[in-house]
């Protein structure tokens, strides 16, 4: 239920190219894991793990200290894949994120028309279905894993959907390095032979490119340098008769999927609001006839070259000035909150394979109540090497988090990020201290955002930004090795830094705001917040006790 972006370097003005992603994973498990690289004998097999978000999502010896979370049991492969005998340095999170070559991807789930569960080796001979080994989870990491340019990480994958099978959801994932950016989707086929299908459409340099839980690929071009397909897409979708030679070039998003994942507008509002927003002169509709419009190109020209201060704006976003204003109308309660919570009445949000009886719906904002984390993976041309690629990373929800950059060149990072159980709270861990500031604002939602929350994020980025900016100087005259140390402790002293800041910030925030109040000053009375005479209007204020007179009801 994600939010993916690239902003080619053509489309950012210092150059960089950019994949973001926010992981809107419903209190899954938040945490961001080095994994170092290793080295393998021949022979040697991976082992491929099913799909799974909650704490912990992974417990191996093999991937690093991360993921041998202590009192787990270790995780049970589902198969295996002959490995390679070297290994690359990636981070993680709930899909693979980036790696020591810079190579960088996002994602987000979509609706596919068939959605199966995972095949075993065993499974697949005792009842002649074909194997289904991967997900789009395991797929990105043997991508980090193995491979250094995009092109070269959609082959593997490629060839990996088309030997093992691909299991549940439909998936996009973006794939980029210094050069090119791609867009990879793929989905399960209900066919033994033909068992799945994927197609990559690379994002023109200079152009923007978001997608929200819909496919976003639509004609499929033989023959074009900027596609790349499985061998078993036109035979496998011609089979099934869901497309045919008469309706002309394969319209991957129609012949593939039923189009918005939950609800209408829950993806294609946030396509809108983020082409919008890059390049209002567009004049883009946010209303269009059905999920499967054509009315929002693949990918536009932002009107002005964006910073990364910009993009990490969009994740902050609920439509404000818009009327879809999340922060507007009695659902914002008397503080503007635009956080709308799932209850019984929306149905199973991750379960897009049942009908369901719409009783309403709310709009879904970019910035969500359960992102568990938000991220920029950049790669800056004209920086040193060991500061070329960043990971800006923002645990818990977008809004009301700090993003944080840590080399690709690390070698480690610190223990406050790759430690967290959603279900324990723990003052320690970066995800926490992030997701209590984020709740405690919803008592005085505006006040505390605009004037204590945001003021310290942009102080903290800021510096985080100068904090870059000196690394790169020092990193040009030190040798490659000492620089990698450097940086890594560096980065690591800096992410502390905005920790402490944040722990002081809620300390803060509990006592300013206590009981309703606004206390400013020792030794001055507090401040009256009271409510506003609009929310004031909603509620039965007006008919409250003013005199003895008696009223009788109608």
């Amino acid at each position: 239920m994600c939010t993916t972006i690239i902003v080619t370097k053509g489309a950012m003005a210092d150059g960089s190219m950019i994949v973001t992603h926010s992981c809107d994973d419903e209190m899954g498990d938040q945490r961001l894991i080095y994994v170092p690289e290793k080295d393998y004998k021949p022979g040697q097999l991976r082992p491929i793990f099913a799909e799974h978000y909650r704490y912990p999502r992974i417990v191996s010896e093999d991937r690093g200290p991360g993921y041998n979370t202590d009192s787990y049991p270790k995780t049970d492969p589902i198969g295996y894949i002959p490995q390679v005998t070297h290994t690359y340095t990636y981070f993680d999170g709930n899909y693979g994120i980036m790696n020591e070559h810079n190579l960088m991807i996002g994602e987000c789930t979509n609706a596919a028309n068939y959605q199966p569960k995972f095949v075993t080796e065993n499974e697949s001979i005792n009842t002649q279905k074909h194997i289904r080994l991967f997900y789009s989870q395991e797929l990105s990491r043997v991508a980090l894993e193995r491979c250094k340019t995009s092109r070269d990480a959609i082959k593997v994958m490629g060839e990996l959907i088309d030997n093992y099978g691909l299991y549940s959801t439909g998936e996009t994932l973006l794939v980029a390095d210094e050069n090119e950016a791609w867009v990879f989707e793929m989905c399960a086929l209900p066919d033994e032979k033909c068992h799945s299908a994927w197609v990559a459409k690379r994002v023109p340099d200079g152009e923007i490119f978001v997608a929200a839980n819909e496919f976003r690929i639509r004609d499929i071009l033989k023959d074009s340098d900027d596609f790349m397909y499985s061998k078993l897409l036109h035979p496998g979708i011609f089979k099934l008769g869901w497309w045919e030679d008469s309706d002309g070039p394969i319209d991957w998003l129609k012949a593939v999927s039923p189009g918005e994942y939950n609800h209408p507008y829950y993806s294609l509002r946030r396509v809108w609001r983020i082409f919008d927003k890059v390049n209002p002169d567009l004049f883009l509709s946010p209303w269009v006839k059905d999920g499967y419009t054509r009315d929002y190109p693949f990918s536009i020209r932002p009107k002005n070259k964006l910073t990364l201060s910009d993009v990490f704006s969009l994740y902050r976003d609920h439509y404000e000035g818009t009327e879809f204003d999340l922060t507007k109308g009695v659902a914002s309660g008397p503080y503007n909150d635009p956080n709308r919570f799932v209850g019984p009445y929306d149905g199973n949000q991750n379960n897009i394979t049942e009908d369901k009886k719409y009783y309403g719906a709310w709009e879904r904002p970019i910035s969500i109540f359960y992102q568990g984390y938000t991220y920029a993976c950049q790669i800056r041309p004209s920086a040193p090497e060991s500061t070329k690629g960043l990971l800006w990373f923002a645990p818990d929800v977008s809004y009301t988090s700090c993003f944080v950059p840590f080399s690709s060149k690390s070698t480690s990072i610190p223990l406050s990020y790759q430690t967290s159980s959603p279900q324990k709270y723990d003052s320690n861990c970066a995800f926490w201290i992030f997701n209590f500031v984020g709740n405690w604002a919803r008592l005085n939602y505006k006040q505390m955002t605009e004037y204590d929350i945001s003021n310290l994020q942009k102080k903290l980025e800021i510096m985080s930004f100068d904090f870059i900016k000196s690394c790169d100087e020092k990193c040009r005259n030190t040798s490659h090795m000492n620089s990698i140390e450097y940086i890594t402790k560096a980065c690591e002293n800096n992410a502390n830094i905005v920790l402490k800041s944040w722990l002081k910030l809620a300390a803060m925030l509990i006592a300013k705001y206590a009981n309703g109040y606004c206390n400013l000053e020792e030794q001055s009375s507090p401040k009256d917040i009271g409510y506003s005479a609009t929310w004031l209007s909603y509620t039965n204020y007006k008919d409250g006790p003013t005199s003895y007179d008696m009223k009788i009801k109608k």
